[in-house]
């Protein structure tokens, strides 16, 4: 009976949101500030399982976490003790679908052991998700041999997935998780819809550990495995298991403007959130293209990205095969400056992998005047590699350069800790569709990243095309559509700057924004068909539709616009011509409707301002 009663108090006390140090065996209660999400921590039969209810209805059923450490299972013959809770609640400014992040939580931390191994539990419950972790201490010798994390879905949930790629450039579907291959590998971010609720899987503050995967297992479980790191590793520092998240949301707005991943990091130092030099643009860059850069035309692409009003010019790979490559590129950084626009140099991980030789080449950079390094080709993320991405940010910081990094494993949040690294791709974008790669993107893709990649941080997805032959079924709509939809605070078109200079749709690219104030997600969204939303900058609205493999009709309400008359541009499909608009300038009032006939691969959009 005392004991019943002890559980019962303990659960109350946490519900509650009472914080202090309290002594219990299970289970662990933890309630959202707003009282819908409610995560219990168990360690019934001494396993060690969470699980999740949203609004009093199970979402995530008792699921497994754990780490094996020189042969023990810490998820298994686990005995629970203290518990320590707070309560959290910041704001911080925010450079993805919103201008400022909200962090209202509750955590608790709880004392455990196995196997004769002490460590802690961490449990964060906020009003967007859930994320939970292992903290070990530090031993001489640890061995980490694997990770039990994983995440069991209630029911047979529809599910928006990516096969593992370690670079992270596998298509998005659309799928259920009884279709997932058996012991198939997964990568994150993952969306499910269970019942009405959206529940978005990841993980948050990767370093000095390796990346996760997911497998399902045979009982529909998500199983947790580190791919890049079988054999684990051995460490004489305490272990700090990256969060485990659950995003929850109850529509698709809520989910989208989700800072989750972002909250779960450690914030910057003063100096860097103040920092007046990183600063967030659009640049122009030649790859897509024209290949390798050529040095007798780099006055022209400064001058193009100069029309086109964007702040940077990236000079990609290939540059090192000019003459005299570092004063060749030297002078591009002077002509740019004497326009205007600031320069990005790439470079291949393997010459910035060490500290000596990044520390040097960095130097470099500051030296000739580039403002931003993009840094591409990193090798799978085991636990060296991913604490590699920290101190590369932090070598890049205290030189005051801007980093995206290419090629790269998804981002987990760490843009909150060093706001310098502005983007990475880890995404499937349209460097993956040109001509001379001869590979094509499944339409449901694009329509499907906002509500799954995107979802833990900026993609640079390198969008836009107006070439005819780069289109390869998709409009100029959707082209369009693409650099408004697909969050980077570094915007790297991959078109070609003749074509955005000549096209009748010029003003409405250059007026497009890297960051955003305001997002939200229109009537007629569904993923993996369409995506629609209304995002604001300032004073100006835009409306974004990509359209997937089938046509769609929309009627989409303006009632987002303030009072008054705005006016408009509306740019839609042309139905047998993909490189063409059908443009429409005038005004509009929040009580008008946008109507559209959307062929396959189509898209709109729409420009309002005051």
């Amino acid at each position: 009976m005392k004991s019943a009663f002890r559980k019962f108090a303990v659960g109350i006390l946490s519900i509650l949101g009472i914080t202090g140090t309290f002594a219990t065996a299970a289970p662990v209660i933890v309630t959202s500030p707003d009282g819908t999400i409610k995560t219990e921590l168990t360690a019934e039969g001494g396993t060690l399982r969470y699980r999740i209810l949203v609004d009093g209805k199970q979402v995530l059923a008792p699921s497994a976490l754990g780490i094996q450490s020189d042969d023990v299972e810490l998820g298994h013959n686990v005995t629970l003790g203290a518990v320590k809770t707070r309560d959290i609640n910041e704001k911080y400014p925010s450079r993805g679908t919103r201008a400022e992040a909200v962090n209202h939580a509750k955590e608790a931390t709880v004392s455990a052991t196995a196997g004769g191994q002490s460590y802690e539990v961490d449990v964060h419950v906020g009003d967007d998700g859930v994320g939970v972790r292992l903290r070990l201490p530090a031993k001489q010798d640890r061995k980490v041999q694997a990770d039990r994390s994983a995440w069991k879905l209630e029911g047979n949930p529809t599910l928006w997935a990516t096969t593992l790629n370690p670079c992270y450039e596998d298509p998005y579907i659309t799928t259920s998780l009884d279709k997932l291959k058996p012991n198939g590998a997964y990568g994150f971010p993952m969306t499910a819809q269970v019942g009405s609720v959206y529940l978005s899987l990841t993980e948050a503050a990767l370093k000095d550990y390796g990346d996760l995967a997911v497998k399902r297992a045979v009982d529909g479980a998500l199983e947790g495995f580190l791919h890049a790191d079988p054999q684990g590793w051995t460490t004489n520092d305490a272990v700090t298991q990256p969060w485990r998240v659950t995003i929850i949301a109850r529509d698709l707005t809520v989910l989208v403007n989700n800072t989750l991943v972002q909250n779960l990091n450690p914030p910057p130092t003063p100096e860097l959130a103040s920092a007046k030099w990183i600063v967030p643009g659009r640049a122009i860059w030649q790859w897509m293209a024209i290949g390798d850069p050529k040095f007798d035309d780099q006055h022209q692409w400064v001058d193009w990205t100069k029309e086109m009003g964007y702040e940077y010019y990236l000079v990609d790979d290939g540059w090192k095969k000019w003459k005299n490559p570092w004063e060749s590129l030297a002078s591009v950084c002077d002509y740019g400056k004497s326009k205007g626009v600031k320069v990005w140099v790439w470079v291949h991980s393997n010459e910035v992998k060490t500290p000596a030789a990044r520390k040097a080449y960095f130097d470099k950079l500051v030296q000739i005047g580039a403002v931003g390094v993009k840094i591409d080709f990193p090798p799978a993320t085991n636990r060296w590699w991913a604490t590699w991405y920290y101190d590369t940010a932090q070598d890049a910081a205290e030189r005051k350069l801007m980093v995206d990094f290419h090629g790269a494993t998804k981002p987990t949040g760490m843009e909150r800790t060093w706001p310098n690294a502005l983007t990475r791709e880890g995404i499937r974008g349209h460097e993956w569709q040109m001509t001379r790669y001869k590979r094509i993107l499944d339409p449901q893709h694009d329509t499907i990243l906002p509500f799954t990649r995107l979802l833990a941080g900026p993609g640079d997805y390198t969008p836009t095309v107006f070439e005819s032959k780069e289109l390869q079924g998709n409009t100029w709509s959707h082209e369009l559509a693409q650099a408004i939809l697909f969050t980077s605070p570094f915007l790297c078109t991959s078109g070609h700057p003749k074509d955005y200079v000549a096209n009748p749709a010029k003003d409405v690219l250059s007026a497009v924004p890297a960051v955003w104030d305001e997002t939200r997600v229109l009537v007629g969204s569904d993923p993996g068909e369409v995506v629609v939303r209304a995002r604001r900058s300032g004073k100006q609205w835009f409306v974004a539709v990509i359209n997937g493999g089938n046509a769609s009709t929309l009627d989409i309400p303006c009632d987002f616009l303030g009072s008054g008359s705005w006016k408009a541009s509306r740019l839609g499909d042309v139905a047998d011509k993909g490189d063409a608009w059908d443009r429409q300038d005038g005004t509009a009032t929040r009580t008008d409707h946008l109507r559209l006939e959307l062929r396959p691969k189509g898209g709109f959009v729409g420009w309002f301002r005051q």
